[in-house]
């Protein structure tokens, strides 16, 4: 049984206060623009989670959690699991003092605003990272020497079969760029942020988003980092490349392209989709890439996109 039938959209009709949509082009939440098509529920709460989960599972159906699709590449037939996305119904933030309650589908840039403007720090450096706050946490996402890790208290989520639980920091298992969370959804979190000048702030928050804006190339659809920075004796090194921006840069690959895919003269670890790419053409230029890499430098690079396949399931699980 897939997501796709359209007895099983009916029935999720019945039970949700959201809306459930059919055949939806999944290009429409990847800000790669790619992907085939899926039923997608958008749900009004965290309650039609759950029983968007418990329904998928009672009748053997594969699911995928999709926000703002920074992160991730789809497949090209679509998908065959249940689309569940996360965005407004899941966009809540609320302040007491330094801890903050921020719903998973609030987009992240969002949250550093408005917890900033509120004269706190901690979620202001995410002020150009192109993701909701849910899959901020579930991957660990970090940028200026910071990450999610660092300021959650705790986060609620929803597990497989629909039920929920509130796990507090030491529950979860957070390392670089993992949470750990497998197979359960992060529905909130509350995080503890720290008082700070207003002026630094708005200084912070500005020359953050500037820098963003101009060493990336966001003005074209990507995933945001393509691969981790790699760890050993490339990482360690003084002199040389070190990131994995700076090691494709090195072995001359910036504007290497395969169908409508390349990679940015801009930024060696942003591949870009020039108009018409297709997952297959992003997925043979991470294999080129890698391929070229270890040859000149010995570093095997470690995809940070999630490569998805027509099950929802991770194609490279170690990402």
């Amino acid at each position: 049984m897939t997501a796709r039938g359209s007895g099983f959209a009916a029935a999720l009709r019945g039970q949700i206060r959201g809306q459930v949509r059919e055949a939806e082009p999944l290009a429409r939440y990847s800000t790669y623009r790619i992907g085939g098509p899926a039923t997608v529920v958008h749900p009004a709460g965290g309650e039609d989670v759950g029983t968007a989960l418990r329904m998928a599972h009672e009748g053997g159906i594969p699911w995928f959690i999709v926000g703002l699709g920074s992160n991730i590449l789809l497949p090209d037939e679509g998908l065959d699991a249940l689309v569940i996305r996360m965005g407004k119904g899941l966009d809540l933030l609320r302040g007491d003092g330094e801890r903050w309650t921020v719903g998973a589908g609030l987009p992240a840039p969002l949250a550093a605003r408005r917890t900033a403007a509120a004269g706190f720090a901690g979620l202001h450096i995410f002020v150009g990272v192109p993701g909701t706050a849910g899959g901020g946490v579930y991957m660990n996402a970090g940028c200026h020497g910071g990450e999610w890790a660092e300021v959650v208290e705790t986060v609620t989520v929803v597990d497989a079969a629909g039920r929920d639980a509130v796990l507090s920091r030491a529950e979860v298992p957070f390392t670089y760029r993992r949470s750990g969370l497998d197979g359960r959804v992060v529905i909130e979190t509350t995080v503890r942020l720290r008082p700070a000048e207003q002026h630094w702030l708005d200084e912070e928050i500005a020359e953050m988003f500037e820098w963003r804006q101009r060493g990336t190339p966001f003005n074209q659809p990507c995933c945001g980092s393509v691969f981790k920075n790699p760890e050993g004796p490339s990482w360690q090194r003084e002199d040389g490349p070190r990131t994995a921006g700076q090691l494709i840069e090195a072995a001359g690959l910036k504007g290497h392209r395969i169908g409508g895919a390349e990679i940015s003269p801009m930024h060696g670890n942003y591949f870009v989709n020039t108009g018409d790419a297709t997952a297959a053409d992003v997925r043979a230029l991470i294999d080129h890439a890698q391929r070229v890499v270890t040859e000149r430098f010995g570093v095997r690079l470690e995809p940070e996109v999630k490569v998805i396949g027509a099950r929802g399931e991770y194609l490279n699980p170690e990402g």
